[in-house]
């Protein structure tokens, strides 16, 4: 099943991803994706299988950000791809049936493009302003979910759909009023000393809201 709180990975110059990854794991962190922008595949190669190592021992999974070698190379639960890296089609000749791919989208269109190339799931934001990107599509806010939202379940899509950029917990409980399968988070977890409080509060707000879609990839 795909697990409806994601952390992405981010690194500081007081934290690694390893060790950003390793803090929410210990916290209670099940799907963890490592993205790493400015590095070199081989870089990014023994990130890895470090970072798969750590969470084969946490029970969790692992999805690699946009590196379709590397997720097949060390056999990583998926891949996850923005609107600006390789297609889920030509990714999925290249890592298999196996690996669950997910998309990103900014709006209804990428998301019937996501359906059509064969996504397992698909990231959709931002929410609202991230430092985490540098090349920021348009902000969606409540009201840009909302109006996508209603288009998804109109159209008879049942893909997961992810909330991603820059949410806090205390944002679930009206994000997820809109449909959204699940949320991703990124500073709301890292380096924080109340990560094990905050993944609890947040997968007990997620089950006041049931999906009627489970995929299982």
């Amino acid at each position: 099943m795909i697990d409806r709180l994601h952390y992405i990975s981010q690194s500081s110059a007081e934290l690694s991803h390893l060790e950003a990854i390793e803090q929410v794991l210990n916290a209670g962190g099940k799907w963890i994706q490592l993205r790493v922008k400015d590095q070199p595949e081989t870089e990014v190669l023994n990130l890895a299988k470090a970072a798969n190592e750590l969470c084969k021992k946490f029970a969790a999974r692992l999805i690699i950000n946009d590196f379709p070698g590397v997720s097949k190379a060390i056999s990583a639960h998926g891949l996850h791809l923005g609107l600006n890296d390789m297609s889920i089609t030509n990714a999925r000749l290249l890592t298999g049936n196996k690996i669950i791919i997910g998309g990103t989208a900014n709006t209804f269109a990428d998301i019937q493009k996501r359906v059509a190339e064969g996504a397992d799931y698909i990231g959709l934001g931002p929410f609202r302003f991230t430092g985490t990107k540098k090349v920021l599509s348009p902000v969606l806010g409540l009201e840009g979910y909302a109006e996508i939202m209603k288009q998804v379940k109109k159209s008879g899509i049942i893909l997961p759909v992810i909330a991603i950029g820059g949410i806090t917990p205390e944002d679930l409980p009206e994000l997820l009023k809109t449909g959204l399968y699940g949320v991703a988070v990124s500073g709301a977890l890292t380096q924080k000393s109340d990560a094990r409080e905050r993944i609890k509060s947040m997968y007990a707000e997620l089950e006041k809201h049931p999906v009627s879609h489970t995929l299982n990839p």
